[in-house]
């Protein structure tokens, strides 16, 4: 698309924020510009679902007039924004990607969402997701199929899918997403943009079923890490209804510099996190970023935590969560219902406390272990996922290279086997394969170091400027 780049729906949301303060752009001028790039995109790729033009061209003109006022809401003044289609949205409806909610409309908003319209966002409407949820290819029979941007005969990834794609493609500024396995890394890695799941409590989120499950967590997207900064200042901070919430406020967050020197910093480099299948794309993908790492100054050693025992713990932890807060659903809905939440609340009704209790206990041991990694290393590389985007039609992965999948979680373990570590990891776009598609590189770090994976990924986007490009789905339509 000739001038893609220059259009205002590729500036970084931290420069439209300032541009928007200052002055030289409204809010009106910019969210016209992301709603003409939807009514352009969104039909080939389907990311964005429930738009409301009509509600957030108000919502702008209304922002307008407070800056001249009184100044700005709050540091996303201004900036157009998209929820994940399953987090509560006041007055606009949140169907979790299920025909059961398909006509649902929330009286209030998530504690996220209810942050980012504190701050000054301009809610534009939901991103896709696959029901419920569950899986790492964005598909619902309510909305259908999201495409990848970069092909779109390819999966976007998810559950956070169409999130990755509204960014790519320039149809929002920030976008939250949220992820338990994977689900706001993987889709990242697919679309070429950043995504960070921040440590459990960072974000809270209100209402939930279950406040102590701390495997799904809430967290910033954007096409850069100091866009997704901005986000996670806006939308953290403690809340009394969430008893994982960490104490320190969001604003915070901001008041120490992204930019960061660092030579000698600890750094491991991942290998197959105890025998992973993985691509050999992918893997070649990974070694070509070491250069660009090591060019930073790093101590970069080959290391990786101790992870024993964490597929148990992840599988009889999520099926536990699922069967206890989606049952009444799988009840309602029957044979209707996606087979991989059905599949998933079956297993968790085959788990006792005791099974429970031992994957409660096994993830104890776990963290202890990595916290000798974590006093060695300050940081840890990996892929975040084991395969490249695939065909859109493809349910899940079932097979990599001679190794067979046991179920549709078997090719997400390089990201959900993290997600037990309780530590903070990003996907930061760092490369395309010679066929043209982006390869993330995971970085996590220290249990409540967000800031520093920020920082690092930060370092990380000036050495690889992968993020600097983007596709073009109109392209020869």
């Amino acid at each position: 698309m000739a001038g893609m780049d220059n259009d205002l729906t590729f500036v970084s949301a931290v420069e439209l924020a300032q541009r928007i303060r200052a002055r030289e752009l409204s809010a009106r001028e910019v969210l016209t510009a992301h709603l003409a790039r939807i009514e352009a995109v969104n039909p080939l790729l389907n990311a964005v679902v429930s738009l409301d033009a009509e509600g957030a061209l108000r919502r702008a003109a209304e922002l307008d007039e407070i800056l001249i006022r009184s100044g700005p809401v709050g540091i996303l003044h201004g900036l157009p924004v998209a929820h994940k289609d399953l987090l509560l949205t006041a007055g606009m409806r949140t169907t979790f990607g299920s025909p059961l909610y398909a006509t649902f409309v929330p009286d209030r908003d998530a504690l996220p969402a209810e942050r980012m319209r504190l701050a000054g966002a301009v809610r534009v409407g939901k991103t896709n997701v696959p029901e419920f949820g569950a899986g790492s290819q964005t598909h619902n029979p309510v909305f259908g199929r999201t495409r990848n941007p970069y092909d779109p005969s390819l999966t976007c990834g998810g559950s956070s899918g169409g999130a990755a794609v509204a960014l790519a493609t320039g149809m929002v500024a920030l976008a939250d997403g949220s992820d338990m396995g994977g689900s706001l890394r993987n889709p990242a890695s697919f679309c070429n943009v950043f995504g960070l799941r921040p440590t459990p409590g960072r974000v809270p989120n209100v209402p939930v079923k279950d406040a102590w499950f701390d495997l799904s967590v809430v967290g910033p997207m954007g096409r850069y890490a100091a866009d997704a900064a901005l986000l996670l200042a806006a939308i953290s901070g403690p809340d009394p209804r969430d008893p994982l919430s960490l104490p320190e406020p969001g604003a915070s967050l901001l008041q120490a510099p992204l930019a960061r020197d660092f030579r000698g910093v600890r750094v491991a480099w991942g290998a197959d996190l105890g025998g992973l299948p993985f691509a050999a794309e992918v893997l070649a993908a990974f070694e070509a970023t070491r250069p660009g790492v090591a060019s930073l100054g790093v101590a970069l050693s080959d290391a990786e935590p101790d992870l024993r025992g964490a597929d148990e713990v992840f599988r009889v932890l999520r099926g536990w969560q699922m069967a206890t807060t989606l049952a009444a659903d799988v009840a309602r809905a029957g044979p209707d219902l996606s087979p991989m939440v059905r599949e998933n609340v079956a297993f968790g009704h085959t788990l006792t406390a005791a099974d429970v209790a031992a994957a409660q206990q096994q993830r104890t041991a776990i963290v202890h272990r990595a916290g000798a990694f974590w006093a060695a290393h300050e940081f840890l590389l990996l892929p975040v996922s084991q395969v490249l985007p695939f065909d859109v039609e493809t349910p899940w992965v079932g097979r990599i290279g001679e190794h067979s999948m046991p179920d549709y979680l078997g090719w997400m373990r390089s990201a959900y086997l993290i997600s037990v570590l309780r530590v903070p990891a990003a996907s930061v776009p760092a490369g395309f394969t010679a066929g043209g598609l982006p390869v993330g590189l995971q970085v996590i770090g220290r249990p409540g170091d967000d800031w520093g994976v920020l920082q690092f990924a930060h370092a990380l986007e000036g050495v690889f400027q992968a993020g600097d490009r983007h596709p073009d789905p109109t392209a020869g339509t």
